[in-house]
């Protein structure tokens, strides 16, 4: 005990005598992590999820191995036309002129180009093989020419592909379509799932946005689609939100702040040091290197809400020093003497729930929870330190002028209406405490059981800008107003009206001694007989792999099928025999090109695509295509966009248990060694963690009852919750010790407790669930989830620590004797005898 009230005494020392000092190092540090802040990076999108992922790894072995159809150097993109008819003289002409226009500037470096208007002048024209002889083609003809040429085109399936579902070839009419623009790209494009990079440096990204300008300089509704427009977007999505959600909070906050202060003093240090609080976590990024993700979006609002209950407890609890006649000194040395210790606490607890995020398998989680859990130990500092040193520095310059004080009284005093409303818990206590503890207990329970349904997902949509812009964002003013976005949209739009082409599919990457006699014959087998969420015909599931082109080769060559049938023993049309001359004679026929999509020139490495159905779930297909690839005599691994985003998905579940879980443990060790070292008594440690348990189950049922998942940002809500939710309640037990120890009653110190720190709470509650709920302005569904529940998390943590604090306090005083002022009672467990 003398140990820690050492260190109090220091720091009030300094908070009181030295505060001019203590004003001039935060400062200080203040401009060195300002110049953090210049240093801050962005990056967005899903491919920071993929890292370290055995589906990723595949996948990208998949892509480096074998041949796709586009050079790895190559990026492409898509010029989206939508009309009456996009294939009526003007719109095809309008592509054509589309493209001419972007291969003509040198800087897109435009390798090839594809559309459907580019088939139909080929077909008017064979040798018109350039875009300027396409489109002097299409302008010569007459209608009845195009559309007798659309109907011949109509015969090639790829032309088909290019257009709409509602293409007519009778009518030669289609309402939209799609032209593919090849770039060359120096280094080559990511092809990772949900690969995202800077837009300000990835050369796709710079060649789209650029392409966009150009091409809406054609009078045709044409769009550019592609991937360094999603990256671009991305990124926008993550400044945008920011630059939402930052003032609007800041607003809201202003406004209860000036409830909780009623004096502009008190309002404008308690900002400055809200400010001080983002420029030290956002320099601290800056400065270390982690990047500024949109996970991390949600990390100035989490510090807003927690330093928002620090401000709010340091100048009530001065004030409530100050209304009895104290001096400046004297009021903050008593104040800060008991808010430091609870400070401590919770901001231990805190860090403690936000960074058991760090134990994730997931980078940006991991990121998540690091820089949460900084934040609030320079939250801890700022809050604690500097806000006493500069509201004493602040009421002895306004004494020496003097200036008028406002606002002076304190939240919650027994004589006004919130006082009144919050001394009801301590009735309910009084009156029926142990009712209260056991309906808590079923309700944790019952809450806790339905909430093991919550759903868990990942996926682009998640981080994707809304299809349509609400309302509230099409009136706001610059700079605030966001872009307008179109990836959305245009994902949606090509979904509704384009054939896939294919149906969606899980890869098998295997890999082993292809050379031997069972190989091809392992890859059948492990095909037979497939699980129900794969496509199947004559009980053979359907697949590309390298017999498909063994089988298709074999059919337009008459030596390679005798060849196969020499080396295919049990005739089933997979050969079984002399593998490796059948690999080269392949490799060295017209089909090579085919062949390398599906083995490696050194018969290492093949891959195996297997159709699902379209309607199966994707923690079914993962399943489902794991048993597959476990079916293989080879080292097989089961990936593809579906697998890797469902094992990303699982891992989120599974951080979401294992951080909460971490949370738990340490937060309970913490308390109930530090109590049993500040007053002697461990049985406080679980009674400030009992409340913040219910209102976690409480959090959890919600969220399934709201049909909320656990996704890449929710999922660390509930050990945050946790670790926000503790505040309330160390605050409540704190205090309680406090009074209890002056030797009055358990009743007598539980309505001084609610009535002084449950008016402050009340001040932080609204403030902070206000300043967090604000992320529903977010653009992207996932920080506005994460709002929402956060809120909700602040909010439950509140009435538990208020109304289930006091009965579970009566409850232990009852058990234990200790009703009068930590005195054992006659006849109680404990007491002495008679």
């Amino acid at each position: 005990m003398a140990d820690y009230q050492r260190v109090i005494d220091w720091l009030d020392a300094w908070i009181v005598e030295r505060s001019k000092t203590v004003l001039v190092v935060f400062l200080l540090a203040t401009a060195v992590f300002g110049f953090g802040l210049t240093q801050v990076s962005t990056e967005a999108g899903t491919s920071q999820f993929t890292e370290d992922n055995p589906a990723q790894e595949a996948f990208d072995a998949v892509n480096r191995e074998f041949t796709q159809p586009f050079e790895a150097d190559n990026g492409t993109t898509q010029l989206v036309q939508s009309g009456r008819n996009v294939l009526s003289k003007p719109e095809l002409v309008a592509m054509l002129t589309a493209m001419q226009r972007l291969e003509q500037r040198e800087e897109l470096r435009v390798a090839s180009t594809t559309s459907a208007a580019s088939i139909v002048a080929r077909t008017l024209d064979p040798n018109a093989t350039t875009l300027e002889a396409q489109i002097r083609v299409l302008e010569r003809a007459t209608d009845t020419e195009i559309e007798q040429a659309v109907r011949e085109a109509a015969q090639n399936p790829f032309f088909r592909a290019l257009l709409s579902k509602d293409f007519n070839p009778r009518a030669a009419s289609a309402s939209a379509t799609i032209g593919l623009v090849e770039h060359r790209i120096p280094g080559g494009v990511s092809q990772d799932v949900g690969a995202e990079a800077d837009p300000e440096t990835d050369p796709l990204a710079q060649i789209q946005l650029r392409s966009q300008g150009v091409v809406e300089s054609v009078e045709s509704n044409i769009r550019v689609f592609g991937a360094g427009i999603l990256t671009a977007e991305l990124a926008s999505v993550t400044f945008d939100s920011l630059l939402l959600v930052i003032p609007a909070a800041s607003v809201l906050i202003f406004v209860f702040l000036l409830f909780a202060y009623r004096d502009p003093f008190d309002l404008v240090l308690g900002v400055v040091s809200l400010v001080m609080t983002i420029v030290w976590t956002l320099g601290f990024t800056g400065l270390v290197g982690i990047p500024f993700t949109q996970l991390l979006v949600a990390v100035p609002p989490l510090l807003l809400a927690v330093g928002i209950d620090y401000g709010i407890h340091v100048i009530n609890r001065y004030r409530e020093e100050r209304v009895t006649g104290t001096g400046v000194k004297p009021s903050m040395r008593r104040a800060t003497d008991q808010l430091l210790v609870a400070f401590f606490i919770v901001t231990g607890t805190t860090v403690f729930g936000f960074g058991s995020n760090a134990t994730s398998r997931l980078q940006p989680i991991r990121e998540f929870g690091v820089v949460a859990a900084i934040g609030i130990v320079f939250t801890f500092l700022i809050f604690g330190v500097f806000l006493p040193a500069a509201k004493v520095a602040s009421d002895d310059f306004r004494r020496r002028l003097p200036i008028p004080s406002f606002g002076e009284r304190p939240l919650g005093e027994a004589d006004s209406p919130l006082g009144r409303l919050l001394s009801g818990s301590v009735t309910l206590a009084r009156r029926g405490a142990t009712a209260v503890v056991v309906v808590s207990l079923l309700l944790t329970v019952v809450s806790g059981s339905y909430a093991t349904g919550i759903d868990t997902s990942f996926s682009n949509e998640d981080f994707l800008p809304p299809e349509e812009t609400p309302p509230y964002l099409e009136v706001l003013p610059e700079p605030f107003a966001p872009e307008t976005y179109t990836v959305t949209e245009l994902t949606n739009f090509l979904q509704d009206n384009f054939e896939s082409g294919e149906a969606d599919t899980v890869t098998v990457y295997v890999r082993g001694p292809l050379r031997e006699d069972y190989a091809l014959e392992s890859i059948q087998h492990a095909s037979q007989n497939p699980p129900d969420s794969f496509l199947v015909t004559d009980r053979q599931a359907e697949a590309q792999s390298i017999v498909t082109v063994i089988r298709q080769y074999s059919e337009q060559s008459e030596s390679f099928d005798r060849l196969v049938a020499r080396n295919d023993r049990n005739a089933n049309g997979v050969p079984d025999d002399d593998l490796q001359l059948i690999y080269e004679r392949l490799l060295s026929s017209p089909a090579r090109d085919r062949a390398l999509q599906y083995i490696t020139e050194d018969f290492r490495s093949t891959q195996v695509v297997y159709s699902t159905k379209s309607d199966a779930e994707p923690a079914v297909v993962t399943r489902d295509a794991r048993r597959v690839a476990d079916r293989y005599r080879f080292d097989a691994v089961a990936t593809g966009e579906i697998v890797v985003f469902q094992a990303i998905a699982d891992t989120i579940f599974a951080s979401a248990i294992r951080s909460l879980v971490t949370a738990l443990a340490l937060t309970a060790l913490f308390l109930l060694v530090l109590y049993r070292l500040l007053v002697g008594q461990a049985a406080y440690g679980l009674i400030n963690l009992f409340p913040i348990v219910v209102a976690v189950a409480l959090l959890a049922g919600t969220m399934r009852l709201l049909d909320i998942p656990f996704n890449a940002l929710t999922a660390t809500v509930l050990a945050i919750a946790l670790g926000l939710g503790v505040d309330y309640s160390a605050h409540v037990v704190q205090r309680f010790t406090d009074e209890f120890e002056e030797g009055v009653s358990v009743f007598d110190a539980l309505a001084a407790t609610v009535r002084g720190t449950g008016g402050a709470l009340t001040g932080s509650m609204l403030t902070t669930t206000a300043g967090t709920a604000v992320l529903v302005l977010a653009i992207t569904p996932v920080l506005g989830q994460f709002g929402l529940v956060t809120a909700l998390s602040i909010f439950y943590s509140y009435l538990t620590a208020l109304f289930v604090t006091p009965s579970i306090i009566v409850v232990w005083a009852r058990w234990t004797g200790k009703m009068d002022g930590n005195r054992p009672v006659n006849g109680a467990p404990g007491s002495p005898p008679k």
